[in-house]
């Protein structure tokens, strides 16, 4: 795309106090997203995407060291003043959590938590604020929205308040949405409907996102990119479409090759050897080396820097080119 991006987090790097001392827990995160353009960042659980999407939001401890930036439109959002980070947050940008129980007053109605944001930071009359989000609430799947409305989230299971929370991003009608694995708590079923409501919302209003997950299959159902972290950095990015059979570092290579086999219900399952770092874990050059087949000495001594190789953007010194034999493997 030749337009600017309306996000781009540009070798983002985070680091936490712990113990008196600053450790960093996210090296590099590199995402850009067009306007209207879905990307999916995947990785195991401690791969620092979270940190990542809450950074957009500006949402990291106070005493965060940050390197690098996160741009919005052209805006630095760790350069934002708190009031310009108030406007931000209620206008450009909304958050759908992976539990929603969490993020919900449990004293407080529906209507309520959904008016509540409206009515405060945009000065919305209570009962123009009350008729918007009914009308959300229908949009996103909720047919009895006036009765939602009165009730608490107690009453409601964790797939209506799932959607009662992607409601409450799309009211205040952002230009990015960020989806945190919204669809982690919930039953297949259920999983199937969330997202199939993100995507119709998302392109009826077009939408751009930010699509938090551990599933590569999902992601490139979704999405139209994936970015995949690996110890708190990304190591690759390519589109959605070739992520099967041209994907180039071999973290993502062995994320695809231990997933199940639908198609073979007696194959076994492949594991990836050794265990994932975290951020603060990683050693002198690559985080993957420990367990990757393809690891030489120039990976325990060198950082890889991102390359281009075909359609993909991957942080490897031996990325698979798909001109070597192993071109039609899936492995």
């Amino acid at each position: 795309m030749n337009s600017p991006p309306l996000l781009r987090i540009d070798a983002l790097g985070i680091g936490l106090p712990l113990d008196g001392a600053v450790r960093t827990v996210v090296h590099r995160a590199d995402v850009t997203i067009h306007e209207g353009q879905a990307v999916a960042l995947v990785g195991e659980s401690g791969s620092g995407k979270s940190l990542t999407a809450r950074s957009v939001l500006g949402l990291l401890p106070r005493r965060a060291r940050v390197d690098g930036d996160v741009l919005f439109a052209g805006e630095s959002v760790p350069g934002m003043s708190p009031q310009r980070l108030r406007t931000y947050r209620s206008s450009d940008v909304a958050m759908v959590f992976q539990d929603p129980r969490a993020h919900i007053n449990p004293a407080r109605s529906i209507g309520d938590f959904l008016t509540e944001g409206l009515t405060t930071a945009r000065g919305v009359q209570a009962a123009d604020a009350a008729r918007k989000v009914t009308g959300i609430l229908r949009e996103v799947g909720i047919a009895d929205a006036d009765r939602r409305m009165r009730q608490r989230p107690h009453e409601l299971s964790g797939g209506l308040l799932q959607r009662v929370m992607i409601a409450a991003a799309l009211a205040v009608e952002p230009r990015l949405l960020l989806a945190d694995e919204p669809t982690t708590a919930l039953d297949v079923t259920t999983q199937e409907e969330v997202m199939a409501i993100i995507g119709e919302t998302r392109a009826a209003r077009g939408l751009a996102m930010l699509f938090i997950t551990h599933d590569l299959e999902l992601a490139a159902a979704v999405c139209d990119r994936v970015a995949v972290m690996y110890a708190g950095s990304t190591v690759e990015d390519l589109p959605a479409g070739h992520l099967r059979d041209h994907a180039a570092h071999p973290y993502t290579r062995a994320l695809l090759a231990s997933r199940p086999a639908v198609d073979d219900a007696g194959a076994g399952l492949r594991s990836i050897e050794g265990r994932p770092l975290s951020g603060f874990e990683v050693p002198r050059g690559c985080a993957f080396g420990d367990r990757c087949p393809r690891v030489q000495d120039l990976c325990r001594t060198e950082l890889p820097r991102p390359g281009v190789t075909g359609e993909s953007t991957a942080a490897c010194h031996f990325p698979h080119t798909h001109s070597s034999e192993e071109a039609g493997s899936h492995a």
